[in-house]
C-alpha cells in the first residue's frame, strides 16, 4: 500500500469551469488515448473492496488530479449502484501552474461496498494536457470481477481515432463550422458586412487598439452564441444531475412536440425565404443595440456584436436550433462544443472584416443575395422533414415512410435545380438574362443528386444518406435482386410495431431477449438505438449490410434492439419502477433506463454482447464504421 495516499474533496463544477473546460477542449486535436488504465479490486473486509485505478500517461502529457481549480478532475462513475467512499490519490501529484497533476504514472483508489463475486462495471474520466494545449475529456470503460486479478480496462477514449464518440463529435463540429461559414452568404447576415467595415474604419486611430477591438468583436460574437447554451446545459446538469439532463435531451430529441415545432419553424422560414413574408425580431431590440454600439471602448464593440447577432437571427435561428438538437443524442458536452464551433466559424469572417476594413469597404451586395435566400429556403424545407420523420417513426404514425420522404426530397431538389436554371422565379428575384457558370455548375450538382435519389424509390440503399432517411424497413416494397418486387418486412414477431434492420429477427426489451437466450444458449447482441439516431442508420447501412457481419448477427446471436426513444406503451407486467419511485411505462423509457443504469450507456448507437445470464462479454462499442473491427468485436464474445 502506498503511503502518500491523499483523498482531497472534489469541488463542485462551476459555470466558469464549464466554460474554461469547453474552450480548452475545442483546441484539442485528434490523438491516441493520453493514458491507459488497469483496474484491480482488493478485498479489505467483508463486502468491502479497494478498487485501484493505475494509469500510464503518454510522454509529454499530464493529467489532472481529483481537485483541480480549472479543468476536468479525474473521476469514476459506476454503472451499478454501489456505496463508495472518497476517491484518493495514491501517488503525490506534482504542481503545474498551481494545479495538482500527474506525469508518467497516476494511481487512484476508492473503497466500495458490494457483494463478493459480483462484476463491477463503470467508466473512468480524465483530462490530459501538454505544455501548449488541453485535450477533450477522455473516457475509458472498465469491467472487473470483485475478488479477482487486475483487469485491463476497455478503452473508449474520446481522443482515440478508433473511438466512435470522437468520430461523431468531429463530424458534428465540421457540420457546425460549415453552417457557420455558410451563414455569411444569407441575406440577413451579409448586409452586416458593410456596417462592420464602416464601424471599424472609424473605430480607432491606433492600429494596435483597432486590432484589439476587432479581435474582441469576434470574441463577443462567440460568447453571445455560446454562453447562453453553456448556461442552459450547465445549470441543467448542476441542478438536475446527469439523469435529469439525459431525460431532457431525450425529450427534446424524440418527443413529438419539439420535433413538430422545429419542422414548423423550418417550414415557416422556408416560406419567408421564398418571399411570402419577412421574419424579423422586434425592431426595438436591434435599434437599441445599434444605438449603444456608438459608445466608445469595448462597450461599443460589444453592442455592435449584439446587433449582428440580433439582426442575423432570422437566418441563423433555425440552423442553430438544428445543430443543437442534432447534438443532444445523450451527450452533455457535445451541444456546447458544436455551438462553439458554429459561433467561431460565424464570427471569423466578421473578425477579418474588422481587422482589414480598408480592403473590404467596397464590398457590396446584389440581387444574388435573394438567390442565396431562395436556395436556402429549399434546403431548409428538405432539412425540416427530418424532424417530422423522427416524430413519425417514434410514434408509428406512418405518415412519412421512406418512399414518401424520398418523393418529397426528389421534388424539392428538382425544383431547386429548375430555379437555378431560371425556369422558376420568385417575386423578389430580379431579371436574369443568362445563366452564370456558377449557377449552371450548381444546377448540375443538384440534378445529379436528384438522379441519385430516384433509385431509392425502389429500395436502393442510398448509403451516403442512410442517416438522414427513414429506415428502409418503413418502405412498402423494394426491388429484389432477381428483378421482382418483394416485401421488405422483418420476420420479428412482436406486438410493438418495431423492426430490426435487414429483416433480422429479434426482441425489443432486454428481459425478453435474455429469456430467449437462456432457451437457445446463444449470447445476446444488444443494440442501443433510437428512431432519431442518425449514426444508428448509418451503421446499419454501412456495417451491418456487410455479408459477414449480417451472417454473424443472424446465426450466432439473439438480437435485442433497445429503442430508447420509442413511445409504445408496454403491457403492465413489463413496467419498471425506479428506486426513486417513478414508474416507466413505455419501451423507450424502460430501455433508456436499462442502458444508463446497467450498461453505463447514455448515447446511441452502442453495442454490447451479453451471456445468456446477462454478464457483459464485450462492449460497449459505439459508432465506428470499421467493418473488420466490428467483426472482431462480434467474434471476441464467441
Amino acid at each position: 500500500m502506498l503511503s502518500s495516499r491523499r483523498c482531497p474533496v472534489k469541488p463542485g463544477m462551476t459555470v466558469l469551469s464549464v466554460i474554461v473546460a469547453l474552450f480548452m477542449g475545442v483546441t484539442a486535436f485528434a490523438q491516441n488515448a493520453s493514458a491507459t488504465w488497469e483496474v484491480a479490486a482488493e478485498q479489505v473486509a467483508e463486502e468491502t473492496f479497494r478498487v485501484t485505478f493505475s494509469g500510464t500517461i503518454a510522454p509529454g502529457q499530464h493529467i489532472y488530479g481529483i481537485a483541480p481549480k480549472v479543468g476536468n478532475p479525474f473521476q469514476v462513475d459506476y454503472a451499478s449502484a454501489v456505496t463508495a467512499g472518497p476517491l484518493c490519490e495514491d501517488l503525490e501529484p506534482a504542481e503545474y501552474d498551481g494545479e495538482p497533476v500527474f506525469f508518467g504514472k497516476a494511481v487512484f483508489s476508492q473503497e466500495i461496498t458490494a457483494e463478493s463475486g459480483t462484476r463491477l462495471e463503470g467508466s473512468i474520466q480524465w483530462q490530459a494536457c501538454t505544455d501548449d494545449m488541453c485535450g477533450f475529456p477522455e473516457e475509458q470503460a472498465f469491467s472487473v470481477s470483485l475478488g479477482t486479478a487486475p483487469s485491463q480496462a476497455h478503452s473508449s477514449s474520446i481522443g482515440d481515432p478508433e473511438s466512435a464518440s470522437a468520430g461523431n463529435l468531429w463530424a458534428l463540429i465540421l457540420e457546425a463550422i460549415l453552417w457557420g461559414l455558410a451563414m455569411l452568404l444569407t441575406p440577413c447576415v451579409f448586409p452586416m458586412v458593410p456596417m462592420t467595415v464602416s464601424y471599424f474604419l472609424k473605430a480607432s486611430d491606433n492600429v494596435h487598439e483597432g486590432r484589439f477591438k476587432a479581435f474582441m468583436y469576434g470574441v463577443f460574437i462567440v460568447l453571445l452564441y455560446t454562453v447562453p447554451v453553456v448556461l442552459l446545459f450547465g445549470l441543467t446538469r448542476l441542478i438536475g444531475g446527469e439523469t435529469v439532463t439525459a431525460d431532457i435531451f431525450n425529450w427534446l430529441a424524440t418527443h413529438w412536440l419539439p420535433n413538430l415545432l422545429f419542422f414548423l419553424v423550418f417550414f415557416v422560414f422556408a416560406l419567408s425565404f421564398f418571399g411570402a413574408f419577412e421574419i424579423t425580431l422586434p425592431s426595438s431590440w436591434s435599434t437599441s443595440a445599434d444605438a449603444k454600439s456608438g459608445k466608445g471602448g469595448l462597450a461599443g464593440v460589444f453592442f455592435m456584436a449584439l446587433t449582428l447577432v440580433l439582426v442575423s437571427f432570422s437566418c441563423t435561428g433555425p440552423i442553430v436550433g438544428s445543430v443543437l438538437l442534432k447534438s443532444t443524442q445523450g451527450e452533455f458536452w457535445t451541444p456546447m462544443v458544436t455551438m462553439l464551433a458554429f459561433s467561431v466559424a460565424f464570427a471569423l469572417p466578421f473578425t477579418i472584416f474588422a481587422l482589414f476594413p480598408q480592403l473590404l469597404k467596397k464590398l457590396k451586395s446584389g440581387s444574388w443575395l435573394n438567390s442565396v435566400k431562395v436556395v436556402l429556403g429549399f434546403v431548409e424545407l428538405a432539412l425540416g422533414l427530418k424532424f417530422l420523420s423522427t416524430a413519425d417513426q417514434t410514434y408509428h404514425w406512418h405518415i412519412l415512410d421512406r418512399e414518401v420522404y424520398l418523393a418529397l426530397w426528389i421534388v424539392i431538389f428538382a425544383l431547386m435545380g429548375l430555379y437555378l436554371l431560371g425556369k422558376i422565379r420568385f417575386k423578389n428575384d430580379g431579371p436574369m438574362e443568362h445563366v452564370s457558370i456558377g449557377r449552371l455548375l450548381l444546377a448540375i450538382g443538384v440534378f445529379s443528386f436528384v438522379v441519385y435519389l430516384v433509385p431509392g424509390m425502389w429500395g436502393a440503399p442510398l448509403k451516403g444518406l442512410s442517416g438522414y432517411l427513414p429506415p428502409i424497413e418503413t418502405q412498402d416494397f423494394v426491388l429484389g435482386s432477381d428483378g421482382t418486387v418483394s416485401s421488405n418486412t422483418s420476420v420479428s414477431g412482436n406486438s410493438y410495431g418495431l423492426k430490426i434492420a435487414h429483416g433480422l429477427d429479434g426482441y425489443f426489451t432486454l428481459e425478453e431477449g435474455l429469456e430467449a437466450a437462456q432457451a437457445s444458449g446463444k449470447p445476446v447482441f444488444v443494440d442501443v438505438t433510437g428512431h432519431g439516431c442518425v449514426n444508428c442508420r448509418e451503421m446499419e447501412a454501412r456495417v451491418w449490410s456487410n455479408p459477414e457481419v449480417l451472417r454473424r448477427l443472424r446465426d450466432n446471436f439473439v438480437i435485442v434492439a433497445l429503442y430508447t426513444d420509442d413511445k409504445t406503451k408496454l403491457p403492465e407486467n413489463r413496467w419498471l419502477t425506479t428506486p426513486a419511485g417513478k414508474t416507466l411505462k413505455t419501451i423507450g423509457s424502460v430501455n433508456s433506463y436499462v442502458a444508463r443504469t446497467r450498461f453505463g450507456v447514455n448515447a446511441q448507437p452502442n453495442y454490447l454482447i451479453l451471456s445468456p445470464e446477462g454478464e457483459v462479454l464485450a462492449g460497449p462499442r459505439a459508432y465506428n464504421l470499421s467493418i473488420p473491427g466490428y467483426i472482431n468485436f462480434l467474434d471476441s464474445a464467441l
